[in-house]
């Protein structure tokens, strides 16, 4: 009984990938030889965005394997400050997830260590410089009392 229930799962998500990817049922799920229909600019737009989320969708997805909740809860709060460096710390957590680096769930203090490793490689950028730019003018308050 078991597997007629799996078995019509997997008809039934099969129907709805293949209802989402426009293509035939008896198909391979995609809807062409790679050329854009008619009217292509609109559908391969939604195309290309369709593929972007789901790339999205699959990196949260890994990210949601490699961190524990604190790492995660972290990485959310400095990426809500600098977006760029969270996103090269998702980069360098998942190229180490696939090159089988990463033995355990990384840990906020991992995460932390990762962050101060990653702000010694980039000593100028971390640091900011203000510089103020008085202006000076070229009339001088004695000149005027000058007798």
């Amino acid at each position: 009984m078991e597997d007629d229930e799996l078995k019509a799962i997997r008809a039934k998500r099969m129907a709805e990938l293949q209802a989402q990817a426009g293509g035939s049922p008896g198909g391979s799920g995609f809807s062409g030889g790679g050329a854009p229909a008619a009217g292509g600019s609109a559908a391969s737009g939604q195309d290309d965005a369709e593929k972007k989320q789901q790339m999205e969708e699959m990196r949260r997805n890994m990210l949601f394997q490699i961190l524990d909740n604190n790492a995660r809860e972290r990485l959310a709060r400095i990426n809500m400050v600098k977006a760029d460096k969270a996103r090269a710390v998702e980069d360098l957590l998942i190229r180490l997830a696939q090159s089988n680096q990463l033995r355990n769930k990384v840990s906020e203090q991992q995460l932390i260590d990762l962050l101060g490793q990653i702000n010694q490689q980039e000593p100028s950028a971390s640091q900011t410089r203000i510089v103020y730019n008085r202006r000076r003018f070229d009339d001088d308050s004695d000149d005027e009392y000058d007798l």
